[in-house]
């Protein structure tokens, strides 16, 4: 069976499905979420995507990020991504919506408006090999620092992301 996103509006109402490969190759507005963890400290939990991924492969990222199905809650699906990806199961809190369009690799597109889940874990995860190649827990001092000297080593969501999900954590947590 094909792998399918849910197609949204612009106000993130669903109006259809799509083969998840085709939507990215024609731009499609589809729905999506990404997990950001955070340790004690507030050091970002990263993984590096596995080579085999059909895009953006081998690029660090935040510690999880997906395509919600139809009949599930966004927030639950969450969780199990998490744990599938990185064998991580713990509270998530969601931010908010990040709505969002950018060119890839392979001739593909993002155009998603992605719920953002953000959490607290302090212990090393057991990632999916098929999945992540490799993780590390990151200031997001040095993160920004590395991303200037060079930012083609993150994928383009986590790019775009990042200060909107960084600030937020810091409200969220008071530690602002």
């Amino acid at each position: 069976m094909k792998d399918y996103v849910i197609l949204v509006d612009k106000e993130n109402n669903t109006i259809g499905l799509e083969d998840k490969v085709q939507a990215h190759l024609q731009k499609r507005r589809h729905s999506a979420f990404s997990v950001f963890l955070f340790n004690d400290t507030g050091d970002m939990l990263l993984q590096c995507r596995a080579d085999s991924k059909y895009h953006s492969a081998g690029l660090w990222s935040n510690t999880c990020c997906s395509h919600p199905n139809i009949n599930d809650g966004c927030e639950r699906q969450a969780h199990e991504r998490l744990k599938y990806e990185m064998g991580i199961d713990c509270s998530l809190k969601e931010l908010g919506v990040f709505a969002y369009e950018a060119e890839l690799d392979n001739g593909m597109y993002e155009n998603e408006i992605d719920s953002i889940y953000i959490g607290v874990y302090n212990e090393d995860p057991v990632p999916n090999p098929q999945e992540v190649k490799d993780f590390k827990y990151v200031s997001y001092g040095e993160i920004r620092e590395d991303m200037e000297r060079v930012p083609g080593k993150y994928t383009v969501w986590f790019r775009l992301m990042i200060d909107y999900v960084y600030e937020k954590y810091l409200w969220y947590f008071g530690r602002k």
